[in-house]
C-alpha cells in the first residue's frame, strides 16, 4: 500500500516542499529510505521503527519503501522522521487519514517526542508558497512558524498529540503569533550610551554611522571606550521592520541559534566573534553550509574587536560581502546565498602595546613593529570602511566629574527619523539606508553643487582617495545631512565625512 505524506526541506536559508512517499510490499523485511538523503535522514529508519513500538503500534513487516522527492536534492537533518511515521502508520491501516493540504516536519525521540529542528520559519514560508493550509512541527519551533499568516500552525510535543489529533480525538488549536509591535515594545537595551563618559566626537560618529547603516573603524589606546561604545550601538539603530525581522529570524532558525520557543527577533543582532574564528566561520560556508559570522549579523552589528589580531584571510573574505551585501556558497551537491547586509565596526590600537601617540604613556613599539601590527589591515579592506575615527583616553577627572550623558533613547530618536527619510526617499529602489545606495542611486540622491564638487576633487588629491573612498564620503554626508533634515548635501555636511577619512595618511603612511 502506497500513501503519501507532504513535508519540507531547508537549502540555505530558504525552504522547499518534499514529498515522502512511503510504500509497503510483501517481501523479506527491509527499510530503505531514497531521495539522496545524508546519514541523519538514513538514521530515521531506526528512530521511526522505535517511536512505532514504544507508542504501543505495531511496525509493519515486510518491504517498506520510503522515497523523499524532489530525488535530485540531497536531503539533511532530521526533520523528516514525523512524516515518515504518519506515511508508515496511514500506509500499514493503523491510521486513518488523509488530508492533501497539511504538511509535517520534526524530530523523534526512540521515546516519542517530537523535537525541534532548524528552520521552521523558512520551512512555514514554503509552505504557505506552496498552496499548504497547515503544518505540524514540533511545539519549540512553532512560535517562529506561527508569524506566517495564513497558515494553520500545528505544535506537538509528543507523538500521542499528533496521533490524537490526526484521528480526531483531541484536535489541536492553531497557534497564533503575538503582534510585531507588541514584541518591539519589549525590546531591552543591554548598554546605554549614557554610561560613556566624554567620546562626544566618537558618539557623533557612531550616530552617523548607525542613521546610515555605515562601516566603522574605530583607533585608539586600551581603555578608551571603543568596545563599550560599539556594544551601546545596537540601541541607537533605528527598528526593525517586519521584513526585516522576517529575514534575520530565518536566518538564525537556519543556523540553528535561535532560542527554543523563540518568536520574531525584534532586536537587531550584534555578533562578536572571538580573533581566532575562522574564514568559514566569519563568511559562512564548510561541508554543510551554514551561514556565518556576517550573516548572522545581518542587519545589525558585526563587532571585531583587536582588528589586526584575526586571520589576514579571515579578514579579506570579508571584502566581498562588504561590498555586495550576500554571502554565495557554493559546493559540488548544492549551493547557498546567505545575506549579509551587516555593519561592521571594527575597533583597534594604534600600536602593539597600545600607546603609539599617547601624550601621557611612553611607546615601547618600534617603528618596524608598529609598521608590521598595522599592515595586518589590508588597503581594500580599509577602502570599503566608510568611517574611521580615532578614539583619545579620556582624562579620569572628566570621568569623575561630567555631567550626565545623553542616553540612548535620545539619539534612537535622531537615528529613527533620519532612517525613515531615507526609507520614504529609497521608495521602490529595492534599498533602506544610504550605505546601500549603488554608483547609479548616488549620482540620483546624492547630487552635488560646483563647490561641493571642487571640495571633494581637493580632497581627492590631499588624501589620495580612490574612487570607492569618494562614492562612501559621499554616502556619509548624504547621512549628515539627513540627521540635520536638509534635502541637499551642503559644504558642511561634506567636510565633516571627509573628516572620517584622513586616519590612512596619519596610521598607513
Amino acid at each position: 500500500m502506497l500513501h503519501k505524506v507532504r513535508s519540507l526541506g531547508l537549502q540555505g536559508i530558504y525552504g522547499y516542499e518534499v514529498s515522502a512517499e512511503c510504500d509497503l510490499a510483501g517481501g523479506l523485511p527491509n527499510f530503505d529510505i531514497v531521495g539522496l538523503p545524508d546519514a541523519a535522514v538514513k538514521e530515521a529508519r531506526e528512530r521511526v521503527r522505535s517511536a512505532i513500538k514504544n507508542n504501543g503500534y505495531s511496525f509493519p513487516v515486510g518491504r517498506i519503501t520510503v522515497n523523499l522527492a524532489p530525488a535530485n536534492l540531497r536531503k539533511s537533518g532530521t526533520v523528516y522522521d514525523l512524516p515518515i511515521f504518519v506515511g508508515i502508520l496511514t500506509a500499514s491501516g493503523q491510521l486513518d487519514w488523509c488530508d492533501p493540504d497539511c504538511a509535517f516536519v520534526g524530530e523523534l525521540s526512540l521515546s516519542g517526542s517530537v523535537m525541534g529542528v532548524r528552520g521552521a520559519l523558512s520551512m512555514a514560508i514554503a509552505a504557505k508558497e506552496n498552496g499548504l493550509r497547515a503544518i505540524m512541527l514540533p511545539a519549540s519551533n512553532a512560535a517562529e512558524a506561527a508569524c506566517i499568516e495564513g497558515l494553520d500552525i500545528l505544535p506537538v510535543a509528543h507523538l500521542s498529540d499528533a496521533i490524537a489529533h490526526l484521528s480526531g480525538r483531541k484536535k489541536i488549536e492553531p497557534l497564533r503569533a503575538r503582534p510585531y509591535a507588541e514584541l518591539l515594545g519589549e525590546r531591552r537595551m543591554v548598554c546605554d550610551f549614557a554610561d560613556v563618559r566624554g567620546q562626544k566626537g566618537a558618539k557623533r560618529a557612531l550616530e552617523i554611522a548607525a542613521a546610515g547603516g555605515h562601516n566603522v573603524l574605530m583607533i585608539g589606546p586600551p581603555g578608551s571606550g571603543k568596545t563599550m561604545m560599539a556594544r551601546c550601538l545596537p540601541g541607537i539603530l533605528p527598528d526593525m521592520t517586519l521584513e526585516e525581522a522576517l529575514e534575520v529570524t530565518r536566518i538564525h532558525s537556519a543556523a540553528g541559534t535561535l532560542a527554543a520557543d523563540a518568536g520574531l527577533m525584534a532586536e537587531r543582532p550584534f555578533r562578536a566573534p572571538h580573533h581566532t574564528v575562522s574564514a568559514v566561520a566569519l563568511v559562512g560556508g564548510g561541508t554543510k553550509a551554514r551561514p556565518g559570522e556576517i550573516s548572522l549579523a545581518h542587519d545589525g552589528v558585526l563587532f571585531l574587536d583587536e582588528l589586526p589580531e584575526y586571520d589576514r584571510g579571515a579578514l579579506e573574505a570579508l571584502r566581498q560581502p562588504l561590498e555586495d551585501g550576500f554571502v554565495s556558497v557554493v559546493r559540488v551537491s548544492a549551493q547557498a546565498k546567505y545575506p549579509a547586509r551587516a555593519m561592521l565596526v571594527a575597533a583597534m590600537n594604534p600600536c602593539p602595546c597600545g600607546n603609539y601617540g599617547s601624550a601621557t604613556q611612553p611607546c615601547r613599539c618600534t617603528q618596524k613593529e608598529i609598521a608590521r601590527y598595522l599592515g595586518r589591515i589590508s588597503g581594500p579592506l580599509l577602502d570599503r570602511i566608510d568611517m574611521q575615527l580615532e578614539v583619545t583616553a579620556v582624562p579620569v577627572r572628566q570621568i569623575t566629574e561630567s555631567a550626565p550623558e545623553e542616553p540612548s533613547a535620545d539619539i534612537h530618536k535622531r537615528v529613527q527619523a533620519a532612517r525613515e527619510r531615507q526609507q520614504k526617499r529609497y521608495a521602490g529602489e529595492g534599498i533602506s539606508c544610504n550605505a546601500e545606495l549603488s554608483a547609479r542611486q548616488l549620482e540620483t540622491f546624492c547630487p552635488l553643487d560646483d563647490a561641493c564638487r571642487e571640495l571633494l576633487g581637493k580632497a581627492c588629491d590631499t588624501y589620495h582617495l580612490s574612487m570607492r573612498a569618494v562614492s562612501r564620503v559621499r554616502k556619509v554626508a548624504r547621512t549628515i545631512a539627513d540627521l540635520a533634515g536638509a534635502e541637499e548635501i551642503g559644504r558642511a555636511h561634506l567636510l565633516e565625512a571627509l573628516r572620517y577619512r584622513n586616519l590612512e595618511g596619519n596610521y598607513w603612511k
